[in-house]
């Protein structure tokens, strides 16, 4: 049944669990780097154990669960989705190495600017003007809760070069992901994108002769929260709400999990929440708001 011929009442309750899902995704993968954070390892390692854990646990319960399988064009456009992700992965957590989180921060979540910009020109997507005034809001929420001063006298570094393009490789990954999630269901996509992400990442870490084990007790419990809870739970549940939300709003609803970093390592990393990171992410909220105005797919 195509989006047209779904009643409106069901196709409402739809997009209700889409953004209760959306929520809860938004909230597990602001984890994210708290977690890279306790590991300590090296980006290209924790990119690695992230999917590979995850891994570990759908991609059995997506085999058992005997899916139909796809069309080898949406079998490619996972895989393509996965690949992207995996570079996605490897770059940002590289970047926290090299420039300041901050400076990391800001580059990566261009994302959604991308995303915008690859609906309208190549699927065709008209968004609305509310769209891109809660987009240009949003990304001005970013730069005052990271703190868009320290970027006076801004000099171009590795680092800063890697977030911007692992801006655009995670956008690739979203436009991706809405495409072949009309074709396939939540669990039978992340299992074949999980699949194409952990080979990449595996043939990143061999190459770079990375050290994969002799790691803390620490750094492995960390490790298991950023598969589990960040990964699994983070992506299955956006990757649900990409089934029946525009790629553009839940690109732009993603910025969120700042807010969730910034609250969560008060009391795991002992940090403090300046006034501008309220303002800030204040900010944010509101532009996520007015983007996500009118989002349903059909």
């Amino acid at each position: 049944m195509s989006p047209g011929q779904i009643p409106m009442a069901e196709r409402r309750q739809h997009v209700a669990l889409a953004y209760v899902a959306l929520s809860v995704g938004i909230s597990c993968i602001g984890c994210s780097a708290i977690f890279v954070k306790l590991a300590g390892a090296p980006g290209v390692v924790s990119a690695f154990y992230r999917v590979l854990i995850a891994g570990m646990v759908v991609v059995p319960w997506g085999v058992l669960r005997r899916p139909p399988l796809p069309s080898r064009q949406t079998f490619l456009l996972i895989a393509a989705g996965g690949v992207f992700f995996a570079l996605d992965l490897a770059l940002w957590n590289t970047s926290l190495l090299l420039t300041s989180a901050t400076n990391a921060t800001l580059l990566a979540n261009n994302a959604p600017l991308w995303v915008g910009l690859g609906a309208l020109l190549l699927f065709r997507e008209q968004l609305s003007i509310r769209y891109w005034c809660g987009l240009v809001i949003s990304i001005a929420g970013m730069a005052i809760l990271v703190g868009a001063t320290s970027l006076h006298g801004f000099h171009w570094k590795a680092g800063d070069l890697l977030a911007l393009l692992a801006s655009g490789f995670y956008a690739a990954y979203i436009l991706l992901t809405q495409k072949a999630r009309t074709r396939v269901d939540t669990v039978t996509f992340m299992a074949i994108s999980l699949i194409s992400t952990i080979l990449v990442l595996l043939g990143l870490n061999l190459a770079m002769g990375s050290t994969l084990i002799g790691y803390s007790n620490r750094t492995w419990w960390a490790l298991l929260g950023l598969g589990l809870i960040s990964h699994m739970g983070g992506w299955l549940a956006i990757n649900y709400a990409l089934g029946h939300l525009r790629a553009a709003s839940v690109s732009v609803s993603l910025l969120a999990q700042t807010i969730v970093t910034a609250l969560l390592s008060i009391p795991v990393l002992g940090e403090s929440l300046t006034v501008h990171q309220i303002v800030g992410g204040t900010v944010v909220l509101v532009g996520i708001y007015l983007a996500n105005q009118r989002t349903a797919k059909g």
